[in-house]
């Protein structure tokens, strides 16, 4: 796993022997004796992981951390402080100032990597989606990278999952300002519940007699609607080996026994605050999808996604040797319609003329604006008189009501006239087919305009 570690510590030994271990395991590691000289290195360079010691002079780790969490441009890093301290006030405090774990010195090598090698695993995955949506804010959206919004402060939604009614009410007393719990003693009813509902977070405690709680995590990461669904695990002190294998299933955080109700409260509202940013970033990512492939006018899909997913339909219709009909659509004498009444006009029969498009257009049928006045119907599964029967409707349909154009009190008559071509042996690329539809359309211009024309095969 290739990545780059930031080791800070202002002792040299301490440094050395945590840059041993990461350089075993083919990590690139960065270092640096102080806080401000680590801050400069995570504005200058990449950095996946930060190692971070809580006691040095000039700047503490605590105040690092929290001047990291504070800049857009590094609050995505993940912060491990390592560090002799091992009071849960400490470990409070730097989960407050945003640090995602603690190592306690002298540090255990298992834990070590296990613990990197998974905060590598997030950050790859909250990277891909930062640069994703930082493409939405390029065009125009709004800035959906912002943190300070106030959905991340309410209440969580958690689901506990634990065998003993007693450490559930123990757990519910501790989270009662944060989150709202639903505890379920069954791991198999569990499963199906985060299914089914919306959590911010899935806590699992290690205390079932006779049930692997790994298992119950395994299946939480192996299910689509819950794969992003973060996971707290409470286990008892010393289950090093049972740590380790949860965080290579993908379990985000973990807690020791006995629980300290301030550290609980803290790792819960890291998790279900990183969860919310990261269905934010996810939420940016579709919006940037649609938007790319969606015409802002009509809310039909535009050029480039029919310019694909052509393609992708015409190749199954060949393989299967099913039939492929295209529509091409053209609103009649629609420069008229700009000159006399204005673009504004224009736009309001663009989109009437899509609406009408699609009370048409069926289940599987596609429809896009290909450019100016013209739309495209992609029809599969469908053969030239099907095709030409639904092109008729449409033409009806468009030609039955007038359009209404708001604003000015006026009703405009609207015609169309309609090519299209269907998939046969002649027609060997989706280019060749949308030609023949437009050689179909233009026919249909030439003949009086107002009526459907079927390309002729070749």
């Amino acid at each position: 796993m290739t990545a780059r570690i930031l080791v800070v510590d202002d002792i040299p030994a301490n440094v050395k022997l945590l840059e041993v271990r990461l350089i075993a395991e083919y990590f690139d590691v960065l270092t640096a004796d102080n806080g401000p000289r680590a801050l400069e290195i995570c504005s200058q360079t990449q950095v996946d992981v930060i190692l971070l010691d809580i006691m040095m002079p000039e700047m503490d780790g605590f105040e690092v951390c929290e001047r990291l969490k504070a800049d857009p441009r590094t609050a995505h890093i993940p912060v491990v402080m390592v560090t002799a301290l091992d009071q849960p006030s400490d470990r409070v405090r730097g989960l407050k100032a945003g640090a995602d774990d603690f190592l306690t010195k002298p540090v255990n090598d298992l834990q070590l990597i296990s613990r990197v090698k998974s905060l590598v695993r997030l950050k790859t995955l909250s990277d891909e989606l930062r640069i994703r949506a930082e493409t939405a804010r390029n065009i125009g959206m709004e800035d959906l990278l912002r943190v300070t919004d106030g959905k991340l402060e309410e209440a969580g939604q958690v689901l506990l999952v634990d065998s003993r009614g007693s450490s559930q009410e123990r757990i519910i007393k501790a989270l009662k300002p944060v989150a709202e719990i639903m505890a379920m003693s069954d791991p198999q009813a569990a499963v199906f519940e985060a299914t089914e509902n919306s959590f911010d977070l899935v806590i699992v405690n290690a205390n079932f007699d006779d049930y692997d709680p790994l298992r119950l995590c395994s299946q939480l990461r192996s299910v689509d609607r819950t794969r992003f669904i973060p996971i707290l695990l409470i286990v008892d002190q010393g289950a090093d080996q049972i740590v380790v294998r949860a965080l290579d299933l993908g379990v985000n955080d973990y807690i020791q026994r006995p629980l300290d109700p301030n550290e609980l409260v803290a790792r819960v509202l890291t998790q279900i605050r990183r969860k919310r940013f990261n269905d934010r970033l996810r939420e940016s990512v579709q919006h940037t999808i649609e938007l790319a492939v969606t015409d802002g006018l009509t809310g039909l899909n535009n050029r480039r996604y029919l310019d694909n997913h052509l393609k992708t339909l015409f190749a199954r219709s060949k393989v299967r040797g099913r039939p492929l009909s295209v529509c091409i659509a053209d609103i009649d004498r629609f420069k008229q319609v700009n000159d006399t009444y204005g673009h504004d006009a224009g736009d309001e029969v663009l989109r009437e003329f899509a609406a009408r498009i699609r009370s048409t257009v069926r289940g599987a049928d596609l429809a896009c604006r290909f450019g100016g006045e013209e739309f495209v119907l992609v029809m599969p599964d469908t053969p030239a008189d099907t095709a030409a029967s639904v092109a008729e409707r449409l033409r009806a349909i468009i030609e039955s009501k007038p359009f209404t154009i708001r604003g000015i009190d006026v009703s405009l008559d609207i015609t169309a006239s309609m090519g299209i071509a269907t998939v046969v042996d002649g027609v060997v690329t989706p280019e060749q087919l949308l030609k023949q539809a437009d050689r179909a359309l233009y026919e249909a211009k030439n003949a009086g305009r107002n009526r459907v024309v079927a390309a002729v095969a070749a």
